[in-house]
C-alpha cells in the first residue's frame, strides 16, 4: 500500500469514526473502501474490527465519565454479545472472499432500508419499567425479544459489523426503553466487547494486519473520542437529526454503488 492510499484510508476512518459514535454504520464505508484499495476481503474485515476496538473505547470513555452507562443493566447483554460475536467471527474464516463481498453489499442495502423504514415511535418502550435506583428493568415479552435481537445482532457484528451499532441502537430504544443518549452510550460499551472478542478470533486465524490496524485504530480512537465529546453535549433532537442525516447519506451512497 502506498503512502497516498494510507493517507486516504486514515481520512476515511477519521471522519466516519467521528460521526459513527452517534450514528454507527461506519464499517459500511470503511470496509468497502479497503476493498477498493486492494486489501484482501478477510484481512479488511479483521483489520477493521481491530480498529473498532479502539473506536469503541474512545467513544465510551466520555459517556462513562458522564455516568450515562449502567453496567449492571448491560451485564446480560454483554454476555450474549461475547458469545454471539465469537460465533460470527469464526464464520468469516470458513467462507470465501466472494461471499464476504456479497454479505457486505447486502448488509449495506438492508441496514439502510431498515433505518429508513423503521418506526421511531417508542410505544414498545412503555412496557419496560426501570426502577429509580438503577436496578434492572422488569422482564417483559418485549425485553425477551430485545435479548434475542441482541444475540443475533452480535453474530452479525462479529462477522462484519457494518450497521451493527445502528440497529443495536434502535433495538435498545424499542425493546429496553432507552433514550437516544442512553442507547448510544450503551452500544459504545457493548461494541467494546463485540469487537474485542471478534478481533481475538481473527488474530487466532491470522487475519489481522497489525501495522495497518494500529494506525487505523489510533485514528479511530481519537476521532471517536472527539465525536463522543460533542455527542454527550447534544440534546435528543440533535442526536435524532444527525442519526437521520447519516442514514440519508448512506442510502444515497448505496444507490450510487449499485448504479456503477
Amino acid at each position: 500500500m502506498s503512502n497516498i492510499q494510507l493517507f486516504i484510508l486514515i481520512l476515511v476512518f477519521f471522519f466516519t469514526s467521528a460521526i459513527g459514535v452517534v450514528t454507527g454504520s461506519n464499517s459500511l464505508i470503511t470496509v468497502p473502501a479497503m476493498f477498493q484499495l486492494g486489501i484482501d476481503e478477510k484481512v479488511a474485515i479483521a483489520t477493521n474490527m481491530f480498529g473498532l476496538v479502539f473506536m469503541a473505547i474512545g467513544g465510551a470513555i466520555p459517556f462513562i465519565r458522564q455516568g450515562t452507562v449502567n453496567i449492571r443493566r448491560l451485564s446480560p447483554l454483554i454476555v450474549m454479545t461475547i458469545i454471539g460475536s465469537a460465533i460470527g467471527a469464526a464464520i468469516v474464516g470458513l467462507i470465501t472472499n466472494r461471499s464476504i463481498k456479497v454479505i457486505v453489499t447486502v448488509a449495506m442495502i438492508v441496514i439502510v432500508l431498515f433505518t429508513l423504514l423503521k418506526n421511531d415511535r417508542r410505544a414498545l418502550s412503555n412496557e419496560v419499567e426501570a426502577e429509580k435506583d438503577g436496578k434492572s428493568a422488569r422482564f417483559s415479552k418485549h425485553m425477551l425479544l430485545g435479548f434475542a435481537f441482541t444475540f443475533l445482532l452480535a453474530i452479525y457484528g462479529g462477522l462484519y459489523s457494518g450497521g451493527y451499532v445502528t440497529v443495536l441502537t434502535a433495538t435498545f430504544i424499542a425493546f429496553f426503553g432507552m433514550s437516544y443518549t442512553e442507547s448510544i452510550a450503551a452500544t459504545k460499551v457493548i461494541n467494546i466487547f463485540s469487537s474485542s472478542i471478534a478481533t481475538a478470533v481473527f488474530i487466532y486465524q491470522g487475519l489481522v494486519d497489525f501495522r495497518l490496524g494500529v494506525i487505523l485504530g489510533v485514528t479511530m480512537f481519537v476521532a471517536a473520542y472527539i465525536g463522543a465529546q460533542f455527542a454527550t453535549r447534544m440534546n435528543e433532537v440533535w442526536l435524532r437529526r444527525i442519526f437521520l442525516l447519516a442514514v440519508l447519506l448512506l442510502a444515497i451512497k448505496t444507490v450510487f454503488d449499485l448504479a456503477i
